[in-house]
């Protein structure tokens, strides 16, 4: 990925940031959104997403590591548990449920893990999907892959942006949408 120093100014639940723009593939450039450490755009993303979350929904599933902020912060405004679906498998993750996926941020094959100290959070149950950006919907359909392993029905799709063609994500709530720009 590379940088020019331009730069696409949003507003995420009532709050203006300026996302820089990144060249993703020879004349494709996508703004990143890091919420990471803007607890005033995670706290207020929350806010607004709890209210229009499924109200049947009974745990929360998110990817780390953009997003793991938002998931508390929804977990708290909601009361519902989080699970994070990790990239890495660590030592201590015994009996992991597994699923490969390819990112637009990594362009590479990447395993997404569950902790089996998580399974009995989500078999049976009813989950909410949460990311910060929906891009490409490869790891959305890697959550998919996990839940459905796992036991559990989704009952719901929410990321703070969806990106590119707003058609591609009629299932998604979604505060707001990211262009993808080319030259």
């Amino acid at each position: 990925m590379s940088y020019d120093g331009r730069f696409h100014t949003v507003q995420i639940a009532g709050v203006t940031r300026d996302l820089p723009l990144f060249e993703v593939a020879p004349g494709v450039k996508i703004a990143i959104f890091n919420m990471l450490g803007d607890s005033e755009v995670v706290e207020n993303a929350a806010r607004l997403l709890a209210q229009t979350a499924p109200r049947d929904a009974e745990v929360i599933l998110v990817p780390e590591v953009k997003a793991i902020p938002l998931g508390h912060a929804l977990s708290v405004q909601t009361g519902l548990p989080y699970v994070v679906v990790r990239k890495v498998r660590k030592p201590y993750m015994l009996d992991c449920i597994e699923t490969e996926v390819t990112s637009i941020t990594t362009g590479k094959p990447q395993t997404l893990y569950i902790d089996g100290k998580d399974r009995e959070l989500l078999a049976g149950r009813r989950a909410l999907i949460v990311d910060d950006v929906i891009s490409t919907g490869n790891t959305l359909r890697g959550m998919r892959q996990l839940l459905n392993i796992a036991g559990a029905e989704i009952v719901g799709e929410m990321a703070v942006f969806t990106e590119g063609d707003e058609s591609h994500w009629p299932h998604v709530i979604a505060l707001g949408n990211l262009p993808v720009f080319t030259d």
